[in-house]
């Protein structure tokens, strides 16, 4: 099921994404699907229709969350990113963390900073948190999962690699685009969305410029919500960003870029510098 945030001019609002054909990955001014208007939020109410349906075509999707909390990063996921940035896998998983003014939806520009001259991608799978949570077994760590998306962890790498630490490199405005909607699980449905194994994959100018798999992080989800529940709290709409394969790369104004996990979706923005 996929839960969208969306905009039709008026307040944001939430629905469920029906009818996209087969195939399509990102939604645009030509698609055919449809949005089933929903009561409130789902993630802090049970789901339920007002009876209202928009075209796909005629809303704006917004950002499917605005976590209230935090958004937490996990760097160097991947063993050939890590390896590509010049080391090899840390023995710990390298956490930091986004304010939610950091946050943007579909088509929303990235803005580069002018205090850096070197921007990066950096298409991931995203995890959204459903209840709060703490010291939770990766057994039972998808009990506290509401839904996957899709996010792009944009960098400034001539900061991170210049700086103590990684806040000013991860944390800038509009640093964290994500989109286009929330994949929620539902048990026992056939073809249901498998955050083990799913392809992640960045088009630069229509161009791929990354691909990987989920397969291939040093840690999945289960443990990753294991370890960062250790260290702090977790909320609702908590969004936790895995980490991206190999394929790192720059992006410039006047360009766009579009990230994409198989079996949840896709959307772009487009990079400007002001």
């Amino acid at each position: 099921m996929k839960i969208a945030r969306f905009s039709t001019g008026d307040e944001p609002r939430y629905g469920i994404v029906q009818g996209l054909p087969e195939g399509e990955a990102a939604p645009s001014g030509e698609s055919s699907g449809h949005i089933l208007v929903l009561k409130g939020d789902p993630l802090y109410s049970v789901p339920e229709a007002t009876g209202e349906v928009v075209d796909l075509a005629d809303a704006r999707l917004l950002s499917p969350v605005i976590p209230r909390s935090k958004v937490i990063g996990i760097g160097k996921n991947y063993g050939a990113h890590a390896r590509e940035m010049g080391g090899e896998p840390p023995a710990e998983p390298i956490i930091f963390l986004k304010p939610n003014t950091a946050v943007i939806g579909p088509d929303a520009p990235i803005v580069l900073p002018e205090w850096t001259q070197e921007v990066h991608y950096e298409g991931e799978l995203a995890v959204v948190i459903k209840t709060l949570a703490k010291d939770v077994p990766a057994r039972e760590a998808e009990s506290v999962v509401f839904g996957y998306t899709v996010a792009n962890d944009v960098s400034a790498r001539d900061a991170q690699r210049n700086d103590v630490g990684w806040v000013r490199a991860k944390a800038f405005d509009t640093s964290c685009p994500i989109g286009p909607w929330i994949e929620v699980p539902e048990p026992g449905k056939e073809g249901a969305f498998d955050h083990s194994d799913a392809v992640v994959r960045t088009h630069l100018d229509g161009v791929v410029v990354q691909e990987g798999t989920t397969a291939d992080m040093i840690r999945g989800v289960p443990e990753l919500i294991a370890y960062v529940s250790r260290i702090f709290t977790l909320l609702p709409g908590d969004v936790i960003l895995t980490g991206m394969p190999a394929g790192v790369g720059e992006i410039k104004a006047g360009q766009r870029v579009e990230v994409e996990v198989e079996g949840i979706g896709g959307f772009g923005n487009p990079v400007v510098r002001r």
